[in-house]
């Protein structure tokens, strides 16, 4: 592959994985800010209004930054990924177009008037305007996932003769199967990092011994919430992405399986190390016919092996593996995490118990990892298409960028990011040391 597109492929995914950071935030911490301001207005629980601005300004917070970080992705589809935009722009220009029109300003005026207007709108307007954070979010996510599902499953199009891709049927997009499983699994994982992190933070309250009251609401809802998340990305979600992928891209699945050859009662394995060159795993530790069942309802299903396909029709094996294998090991320490505190809290020891205070506290980085980990799958894992079957990576970069520019400019990225993100955990850390607002404050 020529340098000038690796280098536009390292500086994609370095801008999309970090800017990923900060939608996460918003997404998962929106549907508890809607849930405590409902509660505050119908019960008059101004805790609960207090617990609710707390976390709007860590999600503005969220929110500001990632507005800040999703602007150059924007331009480097027209930069460095110019014939990507010329073929397949009149696909994927209208779920964006929508994203900014219907839900990026739908959530960012109602987050002006949640934090601003407590006072100045009645309280039934400043619940819906907490709701409508939560709508606008999640509607944003879902035309962004819309968008990349196309670009895994290209639905309602049309190849015209010049080689450019017609969108002819924007309902075939937006409704494909791909891209409504696609968009449950990944809100799920959304709510799940925002579960870990109401739950953590009510840990860090816990531990302190300080903002006792808050603590105690805080570890429970993400305890909650956060062992129903993590039950529901194993399934039905993620088995119902995985039966997608297994229909529509078995190299993907083989890659991600680390299976080299096609096997009747294909096992899983739990662990091993991908050898390329020989074709094999190295320390494999195999639960014997998972795979052929899971994939296909039988334990004796042929799976197809990755030398089944040409070799330039194989995604990067060592990179597809180990993310998704890194997603699926965390997902099974969630759930086992949650089981626990779900447990203890329903013996009413939970707010007692320090080691599993620690535990949730300590484990708030760590959804976020499965979260980029299994987008790293999802994407390496399409490879070499841009879009699958249609666009080839190595095709779709700007033929007039150099490899050079592009390495300057991602290293200008990555210092400016370095200080976003410092300044980001600034805030973040110092609206955590405050706490939920006084009374007054909150007027």
């Amino acid at each position: 592959m020529d340098s000038a597109v690796i280098a536009d492929r390292i500086q994609f995914a370095f801008t999309v994985m970090f800017h990923y950071l900060f939608p996460l935030g918003t997404m998962g911490l929106a549907p508890f800010i809607a849930w405590y301001t409902l509660k505050g207005v119908r019960q008059n629980d101004e805790t609960a209004i207090r617990t609710a601005r707390f976390w709007a300004k860590i999600l503005t917070i969220n929110f500001a930054v990632g507005v800040v970080t999703g602007i150059p992705m924007e331009f480097q589809f027209g930069t460095n990924w110019a014939i990507f935009s010329a073929r397949a722009g009149s696909a994927v220009g209208q779920p964006l177009a929508m994203e900014g029109v219907y839900a990026f300003f739908l959530e960012s005026v109602f987050i002006g008037v949640f934090i601003y207007g407590r006072s100045r709108v009645s309280n039934g307007f400043y619940a819906f305007s907490a709701v409508a954070i939560w709508i606008g979010a999640w509607i944003s996510g879902f035309f962004i996932v819309a968008t990349d599902a196309w670009m895994q499953h290209p639905v309602g199009y049309a190849m015209l003769a010049d080689g450019k891709i017609a969108l002819i049927s924007l309902p075939a997009l937006l409704l494909s199967p791909f891209a409504w499983w696609q968009y449950a699994h990944v809100m799920t994982g959304a709510l799940l990092t925002g579960a870990f992190v109401v739950a953590g933070v009510g840990a860090y309250y816990l531990l302190g011994n300080r903002q006792v009251a808050f603590g105690v609401r805080f570890v429970r809802a993400g305890v909650i919430v956060g062992l129903i998340t993590s039950l529901i990305a194993i399934f039905p979600t993620g088995d119902q992405n995985s039966a997608n992928v297994t229909r529509d891209q078995p190299a993907k699945l083989a890659a991600m399986e680390g299976l080299f050859h096609s096997e009747r009662g294909a096992p899983i394995a739990i662990f091993g190390m991908p050898d390329v060159q020989h074709q094999k795993l190295i320390d494999p530790i195999y639960v014997p016919d998972a795979l052929s069942f899971l994939a296909y309802g039988n334990s004796r299903a042929n799976v197809k092996g990755l030398a089944e396909y040409p070799a330039s029709a194989r995604p990067p094996v060592e990179l597809t593996y180990y993310a998704y294998h890194v997603m699926v090991g965390l997902g099974t320490i969630f759930v086992a995490i949650m089981l626990t505190a779900g447990l203890l809290l329903l013996l009413r020891r939970l707010p007692r118990e320090r080691w599993m205070l620690w535990i949730l506290m300590l484990a708030m980085p760590f959804p976020y990892i499965a979260n980029e980990a299994g987008w790293t799958a999802t994407e390496v894992g399409r490879q070499p298409w841009m879009v699958y079957g249609l666009i080839r990576t190595a095709d779709a970069a700007s033929p007039n960028v150099a490899a050079g520019e592009t390495v300057f400019t991602t290293i200008g990225f990555a210092g400016m990011y370095f200080i976003i993100g410092l300044l980001f955990m600034l805030l973040i850390l110092r609206e955590i040391a405050r706490g939920p607002e006084s009374p007054a404050e909150a007027e």
